[in-house]
This record gives structure tokens, sequence and C-alpha cells, in this order.
């Protein structure tokens, strides 16, 4: 065997355990999306949603890659974020309709209202967070079984918006985000407002502690 063909074999070797080329693979498969942090703290559990808790409140992203070799690898930084208003539950709590939400840079002033985006911010690295205009889309649906006494809540949210990153030519599964931005209704439904015989949230809380 000539050296040019034996330096030309080790280079594949090498190339091959680096899972490149010479016949190796190491392609991406799926990207797994995840909250890494809630307001700068670890989540407790993992759920198929995360609620974006408080005004100025933030998800972290996390973006892991799975390969074929069944490595990871943190993708956080390298993945494209998209995120929009989910087409199925889009409403919050009064009714409305959610806002678009906006890209870092691109979010309205709080002083220039009336809002044509906001409620969720994202950034380029996975940072989500609660910008104005704030709000709640947990519903408490439990009905007033004794005028004047709150029964025991029973929550679902009617809004969120759903977030997916791209790699690669690989899409992450979506990950769906609630939001408690804002006090919520204290009726259900919010077109009985002002009839006690459906206000059975008085406090005007919003969802579940769910994180």
């Amino acid at each position: 065997m000539k050296r040019t063909q034996i330096l030309a074999a080790l280079a594949c070797a090498l190339l091959a355990l680096v899972a490149v080329g010479c016949g190796g693979s190491n392609n991406l498969q799926s990207i797994q999306l995840s909250a890494a942090l809630i307001n700068g703290q670890a989540p407790t559990g993992q759920t198929g949603f995360t609620t974006l808790e408080g005004n100025g409140g933030t998800i972290q992203l996390l973006a892991t890659g799975t390969y074929s070799s069944t490595k990871t690898k943190d993708l956080t930084n390298e993945v494209t974020y998209h995120v929009e208003v989910d087409p199925v539950n889009n409403v919050d709590a009064f009714g409305n309709t959610l806002l678009p939400p906006c890209a870092v840079g691109t979010c309205p002033s709080p002083a220039t209202p009336p809002y044509t985006n906001g409620t969720v911010s994202y950034s380029p690295t996975g940072l989500i967070t609660a910008v104005e205009p704030a709000t709640c889309t947990w519903v408490d649906i439990a009905p007033v079984v004794t005028v004047g006494t709150a029964p025991t809540p029973a929550w679902f949210y009617s809004g969120d918006y759903v977030v997916t990153a791209s790699f690669g030519g690989i899409t992450s599964q979506p990950f769906y985000i609630p939001i408690a931005s804002s006090g919520g209704s204290q009726y259900y439904p919010i077109s009985e407002e002002g009839n006690a015989n459906f206000l059975n949230n008085p406090s005007g809380a919003c969802g579940p502690t769910t994180n």
C-alpha cells in the first residue's frame, strides 16, 4: 500500500471517530425543548407546559440535540426559535385574543398602547420574558355551589404560546407556555361578570403553581 493510501486510510479512520464522512455518521436526530430556569430558578419538575409567571418573569429554554451516536449536545445558542400564539388555545381569561409575541428589540413600549404585539418576548438564546401588556390565560372553571363561598379551583388554560426550535433541518417538539403575568378573572364564565352566582375566584388568582 502506498504511503498516500495509508495516510488517507488513517485520516478516514480519524474522521470516522468524530462521525464525519468515510461512511461514519453522527447526524442530528431530534431536538428536545425544556425549561432550564424559571425566574432564575431550576424547575422542580418538567411537564408538557411551563407557565410564564409574573410581569417581567422569565423562562430560559434549553434545546438538547440527540445524535445518531446517542450522544447529546446543548444547542440552546445554536437553534432558531419560533414562537407563536397557539392556534387552538388562543384567548386569555378575559376572552381577549392573545397578541402575537415579539422578538427582543421589536417589543412595544409600555407607554404606547394600543398594542399590536407583546405579552411574550423571545431572544435568539431562548430567553422568554413576560412583557406588556400583561395578562392571564388560566381560567378557573369550578362552579359556584354556595353563593359567597369560593369553590375548590379547577384550572385549565384558555390560551398559550407555542415555541419550537430548529437546527440542521430538525425541529423540536412544541413547548407550550401559558401566561400568568397579571391577575385572573374572578368570574366564570367571564360573560357573567358582576353576577355573584358566578363569582368563583374572588381573589383574582391566575392559575395553579405549575413549576
